[in-house]
């Protein structure tokens, strides 16, 4: 069986350590890599890598990286007691809310970074 991180490009590699810690409560884990940051949420570890705007992925890319506001069908869902209580922390840290819904299964809110990397938090 695999193991699974998750990778996250930023173009600035403290604020992204600051958003995801203050934020959403990540852990910065102790021994840190050289170049880049590593945080947990749990058990999954969120690997920030700083790279610019512009630079590209990997050799046969089209295009370059791009830190727009944009969503793609894979992303992370933090699940939290509290998301009003985590909107608000992630607007205070930089991030953006952008609506969401209230129903019998739970709660959500859509919101993203500040390098427009989007993600949801639910309340079951």
């Amino acid at each position: 069986m695999a193991n699974v991180s998750i990778s996250i490009d930023v173009p600035d590699l403290k604020q992204a350590v600051d958003f995801y810690t203050g934020a959403l409560g990540c852990q910065l884990r102790p021994k840190q890599p050289k170049f880049n940051a590593v945080v947990t949420a749990g058990p999954v570890e969120l690997h920030l890598l700083p790279n610019e705007a512009g630079s590209c992925p990997h050799e046969s890319a089209e295009k370059g990286r791009s830190y727009e506001r944009h969503w793609t069908p894979v992303h992370l869902d933090f699940l939290v007691d509290d998301v009003p209580g985590t909107v608000e922390k992630v607007v205070g840290s930089g991030g953006t809310h952008e609506g969401g819904e209230k129903a019998d299964w739970g709660e959500i809110a859509y919101c993203a970074d500040p390098f427009g990397n989007g993600f949801c938090i639910i309340r079951e």
